[in-house]
Parts: C-alpha cells; sequence; structure tokens
C-alpha cells in the first residue's frame, strides 16, 4: 500500500502518518526526517543534498526520487509505505508516477488533509519541536512532557523559527501556488482523498481510518479489485 500526505502547514500530516504508520505497520517517511537522517549519516545521497542546502536551494528531484527509489528496495517497505512531504509539485508527483511504474506499483490514496487558513496559524503558534528528531508537540492538543525534553530521543523542545504568524501566511501562499495544482493532478486521476481537519486528533484520526479501511477491502481477495 503506497499512501501520500498532502496538506498545508499545520494541518496535520506528520500527526496522522505516524498514527498510520502505528496501527498499520507502514513506516511514515517524512521527506524533512529523510534529509536529516541522510545528512547526519553522511550517505552519498546526503552529502549530495547538502551541497544544495548549503547553498540555499533545493534539492533536485531527482535526488528525491532516488531516495524514493532507494527506499522501495527495502525489505521493511514491501507491505507499505506512507510518504509525507513528498511529492509537492506536479513534476514531483510525474517523476514519482513514472519511477513507481518502472517497478509495478502505484499510489493507492492521496490523503489531503484540508484546513483553512486561520486554523492553522491557530494550530501553528501552539506548536513546540524536538531540534534533534523533529517530533512534534502542540501545547494545546498534545502537549509536551514537563521536563521539556523529547519522548523520542530526549532532544530539547523548541518553538520552530518558521511557526511565527507573519511566515505561516507566506508559507500558505508558497502551498497554494507549488502544491495546488499537485492536488488538481492527483484529484483528476481519482487518487485523492479529502480529509476533513475540523475536530480533535482522535475524530480526524477516524475519517483517516474510514478511508484506509474502504482501501483495504477493495485491495482484499475476492472483493472484485483489479
Amino acid at each position: 500500500m503506497i499512501i501520500v500526505l498532502v496538506g498545508a502547514p499545520g494541518a496535520g500530516k506528520g500527526t496522522h502518518g505516524r498514527r498510520i504508520s502505528a496501527k498499520r505497520g507502514w513506516p511514515h517517511v517524512s521527506s524533512g526526517d529523510l534529509l536529516r537522517e541522510a545528512v547526519e549519516k553522511q550517505t552519498p545521497l546526503g552529502l549530495e543534498a547538502v551541497r544544495y542546502m548549503k547553498a540555499g536551494v533545493l534539492v533536485p528531484d531527482a535526488i528525491m526520487l532516488r531516495w524514493v527509489e532507494e527506499l522501495l528496495d527495502k525489505p521493511e517497505y514491501a507491505d507499505g509505505i506512507v510518504l509525507d512531504g513528498f511529492p509537492r509539485t506536479v513534476p514531483q508527483a510525474e517523476g514519482l508516477d513514472e519511477l513507481l511504474e518502472r517497478h509495478d506499483l502505484e499510489i493507492d490514496c492521496v490523503l489531503f488533509f484540508d484546513i483553512v487558513e486561520e486554523s492553522a496559524v491557530e494550530r501553528l503558534a501552539s506548536r513546540i519541536s524536538c531540534s534533534r528528531c523533529g517530533l512534534i508537540y502542540n501545547l494545546v492538543t498534545q502537549p509536551p512532557p514537563e521536563s521539556n525534553e523529547c519522548d523520542r530521543c530526549g532532544g530539547t523542545l523548541e518553538v520552530r523559527a518558521d511557526d511565527g504568524r507573519e511566515t505561516i501566511h507566506a508559507r500558505f501562499i508558497e502551498f497554494r501556488g507549488s502544491t495546488q495544482p499537485m492536488i488538481d493532478y492527483y484529484q483528476s486521476a481519482g487518487k485523492l482523498a479529502r480529509i476533513d481537519t475540523r475536530g480533535g486528533i482522535e475524530e480526524v484520526g477516524a475519517r483517516v481510518t474510514a478511508v484506509l479501511d474502504g482501501l483495504a477491502g477493495r485491495k482484499a481477495p475476492g472483493s472484485g479489485a483489479g
């Protein structure tokens, strides 16, 4: 099962990506975490990416696609994968489709976490994250430990510089310009499932579960799926 998570800043992709992974056993792969890990381990692709990052430019699509292809060749990703943060644009989506086709695979569903801008601003203004592993907490809905240390790795928790209100508005403008066309692309392909993000984590999680259970039913033996 190949699932892609899409949504504007603050929509909850990371939170629900981790929940899907815990419940279904499919690894949750965040493009940001992937970059950090590759850089820390100084893998060939990580060292290649560092050159672009130090130059202040985006890591090329070709490198990101090579990363995904390497993941697909690993046995722990044989049953499924949850891609979070990639693809973001139509060219990236087209490149991913071509890559998967070469492996006789395809995306099963694109979960679009739909959120209005003001709601996202309020969420992100309450967000705090681990400086080491990137795990995200929310001061209102998912408070961090009293120790102010990350549950997962013990790192220091801090407010991200890009979670300021002006920065969030700018990120929304970028999202609408680059990612909205990709959402339309997957909608046209019949791959898109829109997730209403109003309500608490459990409420939104139930909507995600309903979509994924429906997919599993269609793919089950004897279900009539092709």
